[in-house]
């Protein structure tokens, strides 16, 4: 019998990780006086992905940021894009690199006395495009960010979020491959900012291209990053996929940045709770860690009860961040109850008992 093909053909070796878009080696930035704001960070950013870096101010955010396309230049290291390095670049051919990566500013940077079309299509004429194809390209953009009502509009006329737009608009004029965002809703209200991430989560998608962003926020992170980097004063703390840096914390700047994020005891538990379980009675206040390891798909209202039949929760919340549940709950049980419930099967995290209230809860 023929030997079968299917079963005699060679196993394919599994695929190599793609090459990294973006990389940063040993990259120092030293200014005039001995300020360093760079000490050495080393990291690659994945291609067609949305990657967050944020810091406090002063952490070397931008200043990170600004090394992509050379706006500013490292003090050592190198920056490489899809192998090349751009320190290495003469004067044309980073021009040429330039125009693949767009960049939004925190501030717009609009031409007050230029209309929304003469502001997108600047960077197109200045590079010799054709009058026709400037107003083509330009009209497909407007129409991209949800403007185009807005062409013969002058930026005084326009609201924040439409000035961002605008901004996002002129950043693709050239179909960059790589957006760059300088604390891009920074400006911008709640609600404004929301709309602003969603269409950048939206031409991420479309267009494919890489987006990497800088920020102090870690609400913006949690809502379009794939990815992010902590930095502080200067050092790479921490990086790693979303979900993982939100739910399990590995550095006290990280644990800062998350700390408006998370649901912290109540004032008026903190004024009740004792260290030591009261003589007759009362509430023993339980945390409950959920990082997204042991519990990704979310928790049940029987695991909750299983600490003990008259559980109370009392504080907290459940996120969803990349498909993995995580948050943090502060539940109450009879303090009688705390034995039992411990040895009970529940496995957050982590729990731990913050301590007791006296009366009821």
């Amino acid at each position: 019998m023929p030997p079968n093909p299917a079963l005699s053909a060679p196993v394919a070796p599994d695929p190599e990780p793609a090459a990294p878009h973006i990389t940063f080696e040993a990259i120092r930035k030293v200014y005039p006086g001995g300020v360093q704001a760079l000490h050495a960070v080393s990291f690659s950013i994945p291609r067609g992905g949305v990657f967050g870096i944020i810091g406090r101010s002063g952490a070397g955010k931008s200043t990170l940021l600004r090394s992509i396309n050379m706006l500013e230049r490292p003090s050592g290291g190198r920056v490489l894009i899809d192998g090349t390095d751009v320190g290495a670049l003469d004067e044309e051919a980073l021009m040429r690199l330039r125009r693949r990566i767009g960049m939004i500013f925190q501030h717009f940077n609009l031409l007050s006395a230029k209309t929304v079309r003469e502001n997108v299509g600047l960077p197109l004429k200045v590079a010799g495009v054709p009058a026709a194809e400037v107003r083509r390209r330009v009209d497909e953009l407007l129409d991209l960010v949800g403007i185009a009502d807005k062409a013969d509009v002058y930026p005084t006329k326009l609201s924040g979020g439409q000035k961002q737009r605008v901004g996002i608009a002129r950043a693709l004029v050239h179909r960059p491959d790589i957006l760059l965002c300088d604390e891009a809703t920074s400006a911008l209200d709640p609600e404004t900012t929301h709309a602003i991430l969603g269409l950048l989560r939206d031409i991420n998608a479309a267009l494919g291209l890489t987006i990497v962003l800088i920020t102090h926020d870690m609400a913006v992170i949690r809502a379009i990053c794939d990815e992010v980097l902590v930095l502080d004063q200067g050092h790479a703390v921490e990086r790693g996929p979303v979900w993982k840096v939100f739910g399990a914390p590995k550095g006290e700047a990280t644990r800062a940045l998350l700390r408006p994020l998370q649901h912290g005891l109540p004032d008026d538990l903190a004024r009740r709770l004792q260290p030591e379980p009261p003589r007759h009675g009362g509430h023993a206040i339980l945390a409950l860690r959920f990082t997204g390891e042991t519990h990704p798909e979310g928790l049940s209202l029987a695991s909750l009860l299983s600490l003990a039949p008259d559980a109370k929760l009392l504080h907290g919340g459940i996120d969803r961040i990349q498909g993995h549940a995580q948050g943090d709950l502060l539940v109450a049980v009879p303090a009688a109850a705390l034995r039992s419930a411990a040895g009970r099967s529940f496995s957050p995290d982590s729990i731990k008992v913050l301590g007791y209230v006296a009366d009821d809860v």
